[in-house]
């Protein structure tokens, strides 16, 4: 049998009448940078993740670098965020001149840790460096975010979310002895998103999106993705080309009306994982550590809450990379995120985060194996996975 990591014709198959009808809409509009489409589909993302703006960008990575900007980061200015994620969270600030200060992740939810972070913003000889705050909610799980937003609003440092994998993705924030969930990119200063073609939400090309609540930042970021033009030819800062393609806006918006089918079929899945890994012993024997949702009990009395999306489905099992070869030749779709920390990255060997210790992201590094789990998967295929798997370790 074979199993893709992802398929993203059958995602797109059922959609096709309604996809191709929006991209005949965009061309016919001949609004190509810009435009209605764009304008429609910023309108119904933050909508969606409960803020007041979206500003579409030209990919995740561009999200980052211009809220980064917006807030004016810069040449000698920390950014506090985690070691265990995609390069984009780090790069975004190294092309700033700025650099990166690491907190170590939570072993259970591979999150940052606010407690790391704690010990951070009391150090004497970083806090008054630390200028902004990008944590990042990893594999489609919200990262602890009350503790960090408490910590960030105290010394007034903006708190950037990195929501590449987590659209839709909700946290139980409590206010005032109230339990209000709250979505991924919504708590922070702004949040940002990534719509390559993989992610839950993806395009047919690069594509992203910043939201925010906060009118300055969004005027700002309006700016700083043409260039910084405030009117034609006058340019009040060095901006970049950061506009999210008309076409992609069109059949994004089209994608969003399906997005939390799809994030229920991937919980669905998940939950059909972890019967198949517990009834075939993997889990007690110590084989594989499955992925840990610990915003599920409190979502439990709501209705329908997406406290996980699965972005990814990522198991810790021992001799990753040997049962990761066995289960490509199984003709098994598996994939690393992340075989290197940031930390210990090869661009960054000359700064003073490459001494870092941070013992939970190296250690995950190395146990961490994500599986299929798209929503088309079907239940014959999880089987396959979860026996193949077995055999590895039972041979």
């Amino acid at each position: 049998m074979h199993v893709p990591l992802l398929d993203i014709k059958a995602q797109l198959d059922p959609l096709n009448d309604e996809i191709m009808a929006a991209i005949k809409e965009t061309v016919d509009s001949t609004r190509y940078i810009l435009g209605p489409q764009m304008e429609s589909f910023e309108k119904n993302v933050a909508r969606y993740c409960g803020t007041k703006d979206g500003i579409g960008m030209s990919s995740g990575t561009d999200a980052l670098l211009a809220s980064l900007m917006a807030l004016g980061i810069g040449p000698g200015d920390l950014v506090l965020t985690t070691p265990y994620t995609f390069f984009a969270t780090m790069g975004s600030i190294l092309r700033l001149g700025a650099e990166p200060v690491f907190a170590d992740i939570d072993p259970d939810t591979y999150n940052i840790d606010p407690a790391k972070v704690a010990d951070l913003l009391s150090d004497i000889s970083l806090k008054d460096k630390i200028k902004a705050i990008m944590p990042v909610h990893l594999f489609g799980q919200c990262a602890d975010m009350d503790p960090l937003l408490e910590m960030a609003g105290r010394l007034d440092i903006p708190v950037v979310e990195d929501a590449a994998q987590a659209i839709g993705s909700s946290y139980p924030s409590m206010k005032d002895n109230n339990l209000q969930w709250r979505r991924a990119g919504s708590m922070g200063d702004c949040g940002c998103f990534s719509f390559f073609p993989s992610k839950n939400l993806g395009g047919m090309g690069d594509g992203g999106m910043v939201v925010t609540s906060d009118e300055r930042l969004a005027d700002w970021l309006r700016v700083v993705r043409v260039h910084g033009d405030i009117t034609q030819y006058h340019h009040v800062v060095v901006g970049g080309n950061f506009r999210l393609d008309a076409m992609q806006a069109a059949i994004l918006d089209v994608k969003l009306r399906h997005l939390h089918k799809w994030h229920s079929a991937r919980r669905r899945n998940a939950a059909h994982y972890k019967e198949l890994f517990q009834q075939a012993g993997l889990v007690n024997a110590g084989y594989v550590q499955l992925p840990h949702a610990v915003y599920e009990d409190q979502a439990a009395a709501e209705k329908d809450i997406d406290f996980h999306i699965y972005n990814q489905y990522v198991i810790r099992v021992p001799d990753r990379d040997k049962l990761k070869n066995f289960l490509l030749e199984q003709s098994i779709g598996v994939a690393v995120y992340y075989p290197i920390p940031l930390h210990k990255q090869n661009c960054v060997a000359d700064l003073g985060v490459s001494r870092m210790s941070m013992p939970h992201a190296e250690k995950a590094a190395v146990e961490t194996l994500a599986l299929p789990i798209y929503p088309e998967l079907t239940g014959e295929m999880r089987e396959y996975v979860v026996e193949r798997i077995r055999s590895f370790y039972e041979s």
